[in-house]
């Protein structure tokens, strides 16, 4: 079967301007119909899977006959979930197992759940095969905090799953769960809180599996000796850092280690004792003591005295919300700290109040503006486009696609040296004319791609780009295409 990537390729010219007629917001619904029923298969993967369709096309297209079709339209971010739902019983394999797999996107914030339903009969009534972990993104978060409890037993073996977070009365429930395959799962996960059990099953080479024990599971003593004296990898001593079982002896000796990653790691443990924190703070490291000057058990005034420095030249992206909300009052304590790392920790919260989100609106650090803009919902359009323009890391361009993002006054961009900025005068409605002509001929592709969309492109230009080998499926997406050509487009097709 052919990949996307070879349906687009394989296309010619004429079906490329298709392809963008089918993403016109313009063209109009018996255009789209006609696109759909007539077109190759490289216009019906654009229709299907880039756009949002008006109610009679979806119900074409869940109805249509090729498999490929149907397939796309599974995995459209854009359309209303319950939309593509309605393909949860679709014949084919390739189609349910495309709806299971969810939406390509590249909007960490747009993957919008499958109604719960839809999903738990998805769960039901699936071969093992049809799921997979990304079934799990598509699910709503009460769904998920449902899961360990819910009155569906195959649900509820995916809620066994979250066993290091579950309360204890819900991990006694599920070891005595009625269904076997509920129980077994449940105890197969308690036995990694059994420190025998997993010293006689440790894989004695460095391998995922033993990485995985190494930081999570309950540690024997013998284990914790073998890996301080005769470790089997080179950075055992920095994974049992992390793990909670670590005994208290054993934080204090790591804490002193000559490899400061190790050292990195014991100094975000809660349980690090005050003087092996005191020892930390005064570390030669520059990283060992930012690991440790946002420590929990510090003042403001103790964390004020350790010299650590914040970098820059770290992410800032989206953070998904947790499935239990943060303590409000822990959360207003970090924004208010004089330290960056916990005002950044604060900035990810998705329910920062008012007073807070304007507060660190205007924060004097990078890293708090830009995770704010990324993860706050009510992100001030000024502050969405302040971290656009200061910010050049990874997830950058996910900013702009946040609903507040501003369109008004873009244009003024328009010479900007950075092409990711000058592309902004495509989504400014009062571009003019002649700007957006003038772009359409600059040096960066994207940039050509972007005004070549703008509906204030002149139709002179406009007609040349249609023929124009790379620019023809963004002229043809156009909203500024006549509806002469429109139906000069589609004439080639079949009628009816």
């Amino acid at each position: 079967m052919p990949t996307p990537d070879q349906i687009w390729n394989e296309a010619d010219l004429p079906t490329r301007r298709l392809a963008g007629l089918a993403l016109n917001p313009t063209a109009p619904e018996e255009v789209l119909l006609r696109l759909l029923a007539h077109a190759p298969l490289a216009v019906r993967m654009v229709l299907c899977r880039d756009r949002v369709l008006p109610e009679a096309v979806v119900d074409a297209v869940i109805a249509h006959p090729d498999t490929y079709t149907r397939s796309f339209f599974a995995r459209n971010p854009h359309v209303d979930p319950a939309q593509r739902a309605r393909l949860v019983d679709d014949p084919e394999w390739f189609v349910r197992a495309h709806l299971a797999a969810g939406p390509r996107t590249i909007d960490p914030v747009g993957l919008r759940p499958l109604p719960d339903e839809t999903v738990v009969h998805m769960i039901s009534t699936y071969g093992n095969e049809d799921l997979g972990f990304e079934l799990y993104q598509q699910f709503s978060a009460g769904l998920r905090r449902s899961l360990p409890t819910h009155p569906v037993a195959k649900v509820r073996l995916w809620g066994v799953g979250a066993w290091r977070s579950l309360p204890a009365g819900t991990r006694a429930a599920l070891l005595s769960d009625p269904d076997d395959d509920v129980r077994e799962a449940a105890q197969r996960h308690l036995r990694h809180e059994d420190p025998a059990w997993v010293e006689s099953m440790v894989p004695a080479h460095p391998c995922h599996s033993r990485t995985d024990v190494l930081l999570h599971d309950a540690l024997s003593r013998a284990v914790v000796d073998r890996v301080l004296t005769d470790p089997a990898g080179p950075e055992e001593r920095s994974m049992i850092a992390d793990n909670p079982s670590l005994p208290p002896d054993v934080v204090v000796l790591l804490a002193a280690d000559p490899d400061p990653e190790v050292r990195k790691r014991i100094a975000c443990r809660a349980d690090l004792g005050p003087a092996e924190r005191r020892a930390l703070a005064d570390d030669p490291d520059p990283r060992v003591r930012l690991a440790v000057s946002v420590h929990p058990a510090w003042s403001e005034e103790e964390r004020a005295g350790i010299d650590y420095e914040v970098p820059l030249d770290r992410t800032f992206p989206y953070c998904h919300p947790p499935l239990t909300p943060h303590d409000p009052e822990a959360v207003r304590r970090d924004a208010l700290s004089a330290h960056p790392l916990l005002r950044r920790r604060a900035a990810t919260d998705h329910t920062l109040p008012p007073d807070l989100l304007r507060r660190l609106a205007g924060d004097d650090d990078l890293g708090v503006r830009v995770l704010l803009a990324q993860n706050h919902p009510d992100a001030p359009p000024a502050l969405l486009l302040r971290a656009f323009l200061e910010y050049t890391g990874s997830g950058r361009e996910d900013l702009l696609l946040r609903p507040r993002f501003p369109t008004d006054g873009l244009a003024a961009y328009a010479d900007d040296e950075d092409p990711a900025v000058r592309a902004l005068a495509a989504r400014d409605p009062g571009t003019a004319p002649e700007t957006v002509e003038r772009l359409t001929r600059d040096p960066d592709p994207a940039v050509r791609a972007a005004l070549t969309r703008h509906p204030n492109l002149p139709q002179a230009r406009l007609a040349e780009l249609l023929d124009d080998e790379e620019l023809a499926h963004h002229a043809a997406a156009c909203p500024a295409l006549a509806a002469d050509t429109i139906r000069r487009l589609v004439a080639a097709l079949p009628v009816g």
